[in-house]
């Protein structure tokens, strides 16, 4: 979407991008550093890298981009064989600096460094369960130096606020059991959308929770192996795919190969989101090309919603392949209207009052030549709360279009997210209280329309029974928190207004360790 202005929408934001790397004679910091570079519009809040040589794991993250938070000397001195990587957007916790990832824990064999992408719904069980691990494992009569690296897990969980750190604090209180060991008995405890990426001194993890919700792919190096959430960022640093990693998979990368085991029967219900928004247009998700999705649903979107107009424009860069598939499929020619500023990216300064008062034209700018005195298609990718919508059909009229007619290339979002993106709180969101038609007169626009659900399906070429659509049609595949506003649950269905994505105050301490 468009801006952070406080004038205007926060858009759809997913929570994470992760990345992993075994990788002996490479440099293997700064090939985490372009992988997480063509993540970054994953999460933009922090990024962080942790390397191993095979004795010790050194952390490095901080707030901001990619290109903010690492430089040439940072890179290199962070010298190892393997890595992990991580850049956030929180949908739980504060954006700090204390729920930067990747977190860091002390174990019974050493050290412990994680990434996740997704977001759990379980976290209050799970912080229950913290508090009985640890007085099982005191009881137990551990090795005392065991309790000496980490006396109260559950108490330093005021440092930070999101359910990663939980996870890591979980895996470390396994005193007496392996990195491998701990995590087929807590995987199988985990639920809501996870892609974890973790490390120890000696080898890389990957894990996937069942439904898949959130992708992760696997890659072949001349000398190594990569995981990652997405293709692209295979592509980037020259490995070759080699396969998703499976809902409910968990894998080990070291100097023997790889492991492989599933801690949960596949479930497989992958975010429909991904294609209309997230992902980039040139990754791969279940063997389609995330460009390729996206153009048939500009087609679908012109044989479902015709219009007589002169120019097809896009709402850069999302709404751009949809844009170019309504062009195609309608005949109408397609063009440039807006121009995007590609170097605004979250910002730490905040605009004045006149600057936001521009609000839309932080990243987008009319081409008046162009579109003085057309009738316009303008495609974008969703529709939120409308501020947006509303914003850039008055730049439009503005800068002399004749008519703008919107068209969507997603279905109304009428409900929240739980398992990893950002949405508004279901009162909020402007479809689930207005029409079609009512949202249009709200937008300004002379015409409206949104691409069936049935339609966005099919252009997957996925079955609808694998692919959660909760955002569209308000079933949600994973149970719910109890902890987020629910008062009525019908079956899958949750019909209720002011849910909110938070599950707030669970998190654990994260650690850096400076080289």
């Amino acid at each position: 979407m468009l801006t952070d202005s406080d004038e205007l929408e926060k858009g759809p934001r997913d929570a994470c991008g992760v990345f992993g790397l075994w990788a002996p004679g490479e440099e293997v910091a700064k090939m985490t550093y372009y992988g997480l570079y063509a993540l970054q519009h994953r999460g933009q809040e922090s990024a962080g890298v942790a390397v191993s040589n095979g004795s010790r794991i050194m952390v490095f993250k901080d707030m901001g981009l990619v290109s903010q938070v690492f430089d040439e000397a940072t890179l290199g001195s962070l010298k190892g064989h393997l890595a992990i990587g991580h850049t956030r957007y929180s949908t739980t916790g504060a954006s700090v600096w204390a729920n930067a990832q990747p977190t860091f824990r002390p174990t019974a064999e050493g050290g412990l460094a994680l990434g996740h992408n997704g977001n759990l719904t379980n976290t209050e069980e799970l912080a229950d369960w913290l508090a009985e691990r640890e007085t099982e494992t005191q009881l137990t009569g551990a090795n005392p130096q065991d309790h000496a690296q980490f006396p109260d897990l559950h108490a330093s969980l005021k440092d930070s606020t999101n359910d990663t750190s939980l996870v890591t604090a979980l895996m470390a209180t396994y005193t007496d059991r392996s990195l491998w060991e701990a995590s087929v008995e807590v995987l199988p405890r985990l639920k809501g959308a996870f892609c974890l990426v973790y490390m120890d001194e000696n080898t890389v993890y990957a894990a996937r929770d069942p439904q898949g919700i959130r992708p992760l792919v696997l890659g072949r190096l001349e000398r190594g192996w990569v995981v990652a959430s997405e293709t692209a960022a295979l592509d980037i640093v020259g490995a070759s795919f080699v396969r998703e990693v499976e809902p409910g998979e968990l894998i080990a990368i070291n100097a023997d190969g790889i492991q492989s085991v599933r801690f949960a029967k596949a479930e497989p219900k992958g975010c429909l989101f991904e294609y209309v928004y997230l992902a980039r247009p040139d990754t791969t998700i279940r063997d389609r090309r995330v460009h390729s999705v996206r153009m048939e649903i500009g087609r679908r979107l012109a044989r479902e919603h015709p219009v007589e107009a002169d120019l097809v424009i896009p709402v850069p860069e999302s709404g751009t392949p949809s844009a170019i598939g309504y062009a195609e499929e309608s005949g109408i020619t397609y063009g440039v209207g807006l121009v995007k500023n590609g170097y605004v990216g979250r910002t730490f300064i905040q605009p004045s009052q006149t600057i936001r008062q521009l609000g839309i034209r932080l990243k987008l700018n009319p081409l008046p030549d162009v579109i003085q005195g057309k009738k316009l298609v303008v495609v974008d990718d969703s529709i939120v709360r409308g501020n947006t919508q509303r914003a850039l059909v008055r730049m439009l009229r503005e800068a002399g279009a004749a008519e703008v007619h919107v068209r969507i290339s997603s279905p109304p979002v009428k409900w929240p997210c739980f398992y990893g993106i950002d949405f508004a709180t279901r009162v909020e969101l402007v479809a689930n209280g207005l029409a079609v038609e009512e949202i249009c007169r709200s937008i300004g626009a002379d015409s409206l329309g949104y691409v069936a659900l049935d339609g966005l399906i099919e252009a997957t070429e996925l079955p609808a029974a694998d692919l959660c659509a909760a955002c569209f049609d308000g079933v949600y595949p994973v149970q719910i928190p109890a902890t987020s506003g629910l008062t009525e649950v019908a079956g899958d269905r949750t019909d209720v207004d002011g849910l909110t994505t938070s599950v707030g105050g669970i998190g654990a301490a994260d650690a850096l360790s400076r080289p």
